[in-house]
């Protein structure tokens, strides 16, 4: 499903054409989903999922900081290591309807949880810091998630790895203040 989404966008993406690269009949694709975008959302919800779980597991990391340094590099690399998921989930998303736009907003309030509780342990670690703005969250998923599609838009998501020490850098000032990115990332 996603490299038919990927390679001909969600409108053009056919129930044939899916069935027809996954190797199964219709008779199993509609055992399983009611419609194309039934299936494309469990199949973003499916990968999404994979990436969160991969940056949850960033807890375990001696501080904050570190967390959000090597988030930062995971999440961009996770993108340009599948190009296709990035081409269909964020370029084609919108066109799934309203459903999509639900998937979207579940997926966000999970990084907005992800972001708050970063700014809650850097809070922990750095008792100096002032309180977390709720709308720190919310910039940082929206901003974040925008600027790789734009790269991908673009045709430059082979390089948004390139943007990890500017983008933690920026994340961890909105999530903290100046000095601590300094130091973070002099």
């Amino acid at each position: 499903m996603l490299e038919c989404v990927a390679e001909y966008g969600f409108e053009a993406t056919t129930v044939s054409a899916v069935v027809a690269s996954a190797r199964v009949s219709s008779n199993a694709f509609y055992e399983f989903f009611a419609d194309k975008a039934d299936c494309f959302l469990a199949a973003c919800d499916e990968v999404a999922g994979e990436l969160l779980s991969e940056l949850l597991a960033l807890t375990t990391e001696p501080n904050w900081i570190e967390a959000m340094r090597k988030g930062a590099g995971i999440y961009l690399r996770w993108w340009t290591e599948r190009p296709a998921f990035a081409r269909a989930y964020l370029l084609s998303l919108e066109a799934a309807g309203e459903r999509a736009q639900e998937q979207r907003e579940r997926t966000y309030e999970l990084f907005r949880a992800m972001f708050a509780d970063l700014g809650r342990r850097a809070r922990a670690e750095q008792a100096e810091l002032s309180p977390l703005s709720p709308l720190v969250p919310r910039v940082l998923v929206v901003a974040i998630t925008e600027l790789v599609a734009e790269e991908v838009r673009a045709g430059r998501g082979e390089r948004l790895p390139e943007l990890e020490d500017e983008l933690a850098r920026l994340a961890i000032k909105l999530l903290a203040d100046d000095a601590t990115a300094v130091r973070a990332l002099p």
